[in-house]
């Protein structure tokens, strides 16, 4: 019915728009639902192997399966399905680059964007920057900039995706602490945040509330915390589109343009979603695999502007391209930095796959894994990537019992 509907409406629309649409209506019946996921999920459930991702793909019959399957493949750290299965969703389609493509990349200065963003902090109050909610290597950017802003004098950290009154005393994230913060790299944006010494907070809208609404709510929620914090700097961190300033179709504005209405300060706003890569260099956009940046960039252009993107109006301050992920040992490159490679040892299992999830120890009863990786038979040496520190490995098997557990130190 929702497909139907849809149909008779976008008829007024040109191709791209009717894409956008129809994703972003998507997406705002998942997140309505996240809710019911999270109730329906039992203790080792939540991170599946991936014979059994791929049964509940052939199983589901709903209109945004491949949507679902993106997230849950995201969840247990398979970023070549998660990416695969997202294309899918959006029936992503081979990107011809243009003469403007060549010309922009060719008069352009390639900057890290960690560095130009924290330096261009120094100026900001408010920074806002999104992720799409199937990909972790956001939240790993985001959380790769948060010490390098907290020098800058940022205190506080939002996130739409929380709901767990009890995170700035607990210090790290549980199972009921949200939907999306059960991806590990999720849970280590939270981790990082409060160990540095940031201040946690939600603002989600009501339950019920959507589009415009929800944009609204979301907003006022951040006003609040804002009047009650006067002055304070803050990072906000939302999904899609949230992060825009201009008008929005069906919304008027969007989280971040209502912030600015509501509040009178203009905040840093940073798409980080639109130049990331897909499943295939082919479908990337041109300025995603067209360098040999092997780090997030920006592009700053002879006047000393950055590149802001080029949808029409031009909806945030600065736009993250993330280069093409390259896979080391079966990992992603990106995963690695500020992490060390620690090598399963030969497991007692007879019978394969099995499942590794690294716990901070203490952690391993409610909290969320570090890492995890899949091993599909004796002779898989994929690592687990892992910050310094003491962890408790717990190895399971297809019927996601456990088999194992050890306490390893990693330097």
């Amino acid at each position: 019915m929702i497909l139907a509907c849809f149909s008779r409406y976008s008829k007024s629309f040109a191709p791209s728009q009717v894409y956008l649409i129809m994703n972003r209506t998507i997406l705002y019946l998942l997140l309505s639902m996240n809710s019911l996921w999270a109730a329906a999920q039992t203790p080792g459930e939540t991170y599946k192997l991936k014979a059994d991702l791929q049964a509940a793909i052939e199983q589901d019959t709903t209109a945004w399966k491949y949507q679902t399957a993106a997230v849950n493949y995201s969840f247990v750290g398979d970023h070549k399905n998660t990416l695969a299965t997202w294309d899918k969703a959006v029936q992503s389609r081979k990107y011809s680059p243009t003469a403007a493509d060549t010309a922009l990349l060719q008069n352009a200065e390639l900057i890290n964007a960690r560095d130009y963003i924290v330096n261009r902090s120094k100026e900001e109050q408010i920074i806002i920057i999104n992720e799409a909610h199937h990909n972790p290597m956001h939240r790993h950017f985001t959380a790769g900039l948060l010490k390098g802003l907290y020098e800058q004098g940022y205190r506080y950290l939002g996130l739409e995706a929380i709901e767990d009154s009890a995170i700035n005393t607990r210090n790290y994230a549980v199972k009921e602490s949200g939907y999306y913060t059960q991806e590990p790299e999720f849970a280590q944006l939270i981790y990082e945040a409060r160990k540095l010494g940031f201040t946690i907070f939600g603002y989600e809208a009501t339950e019920g509330k959507n589009g415009k609404e929800r944009e609204i709510e979301q907003a006022q929620h951040i006003q609040q915390f804002m009047k009650a914090h006067p002055g304070e700097k803050m990072i906000i961190h939302c999904g899609f589109d949230h992060v825009f300033e201009g008008e929005v179709r069906n919304w008027e504005k969007a989280m971040a343009g209502r912030l600015k209405e509501f509040t009178g300060i203009d905040p840093f706003t940073i798409d980080q979603v639109k130049f990331s890569e897909k499943s295939s260099p082919e479908f990337s956009h041109y300025l995603v695999y067209a360098t040999k940046e092997t780090e997030p960039f920006v592009l700053i252009d002879q006047h000393a502007s950055a590149f802001r993107g080029i949808s029409t109006p031009v909806q945030t301050d600065l736009v993250v391209i993330h280069p093409i992920t390259r896979y080391i040992q079966e990992r992603p490159h990106w995963r690695t930095g500020g992490r060390n490679a620690y090598q399963i040892p030969k497991s007692s299992s007879k019978t394969y796959p099995i499942q590794v999830l690294a716990y901070r120890s203490g952690e391993e009863q409610d909290g969320i894994p570090v890492d995890m990786i899949e091993l599909s038979s004796a002779k898989d040496k994929k690592p687990l990537y892992l910050p310094a520190g003491r962890y408790t490995l717990v190895s399971r098997d297809k019927q996601y019992k456990t088999i194992s557990k050890r306490i390893i130190s990693v330097p």
